[in-house]
Order: C-alpha cells, then structure tokens, then sequence
C-alpha cells in the first residue's frame, strides 16, 4: 500500500484542541478505520500544532483535500516532519484501560514501547496502564510508545491525558 499523506494548517495552538479537531474532522470526513492522524509541532515566527493525515488510497487524499479546502483549511500535500504523535492510528480504540505490553504490541499500529530511563525493552507481559490516552509519536520510521514506571510496578504513558499546566500553582 503507497500511502498518501496531507497536511492541514488549521492554526491550532494546543495538542488537546489539535487532538479534539482531528477527530472532528476525521468523522466529518468519514475516513475509514485504519488510516493515521497526526499532530506537528510547528516552531518559527508562528508557533501551532498541525495535523496530517496518512491515506490508503489517493481517491480518498483528493476527496479529503477538497473538502478540507472546501471548509476553509489550509491543506498541502505531506507531513510537515517524520516525527508526528499519533492520535489516530490502526488499533488505537483496543488500547483502553490497563493491558500488557504484548497486548498493546499485538493489537494496535504500535511497533516498539520504551520505558524513560531503561536502556531495554520492557516484558511484554508487564501491565500498561492506557488512561485511553496513548499517543505513540514517529521515530526513524517506528511507531514507538514512550513510557514510564508507576505505581505496583505498572508503566503508563509518558504523556498523560489532562497534563498540569506548567506554573499551575503560581
């Protein structure tokens, strides 16, 4: 399968708002189970978080261009970067609650998890807690989970679904 990939500026500054958007537009869109949706860190003069879509086929990319563009965002043709943080991906809905890391390997898009300050990979059968927010990002062509240890020996994402904003208690 040659997927196709597009961008979409829509000038979103935040991940939960780009999060929330993409699946907006992912519904509205009606794209089928299975593609990639991704958020992009853009830095310069105008920070913002964009959003791409990877496409099985390019009938579907020429629709969602269309009307993407139809409803006013500012669509191109690829990724912005080969670093994208998946929010939509293949089996991205079978990682609720907790599981074991061979479970998330087996049932989702997912290639490889990795635990903050291990140098190993971490036992397939140890307990991942989702919090249904798992957001694995691109690196070097691997979809890859980053994780971290919590408590009774369980690891959880790295990033978390409702994040304290920095200097919350100031």
């Amino acid at each position: 399968m040659t997927p196709y990939v597009l961008t979409v500026d829509a000038d979103v500054r935040d991940l939960r708002a780009a999060d929330h958007l993409l699946h907006t537009l992912a519904a509205e869109l009606a794209l089928p189970e299975g593609v990639f949706g991704c958020t992009h860190l853009v830095r310069g003069d105008r920070p913002r978080v964009a959003l791409s879509f990877t496409l099985p086929t390019e009938p579907l990319l020429r629709t969602a261009q269309e009307r993407l563009t139809a409803q006013g965002h500012e669509v191109s043709p690829g990724a912005p970067d080969a670093v994208g943080r998946a929010v939509l991906y293949p089996g991205v809905a079978e990682l609720t609650g907790t599981l074991t890391v061979g479970d998330a390997l087996a049932r989702s898009a997912i290639d490889r998890v990795t635990v903050l300050g291990s140098p190993s990979r971490p036992d397939p059968h140890a307990r991942l807690v989702t919090w249904d927010h798992v957001r694995p990002q691109w690196q070097d062509g691997e979809l890859v989970l980053t994780a971290m240890p919590a408590v009774g020996g369980t690891l959880v994402p790295f990033e978390v679904p409702a994040p304290t904003p920095c200097c919350a208690d100031h």
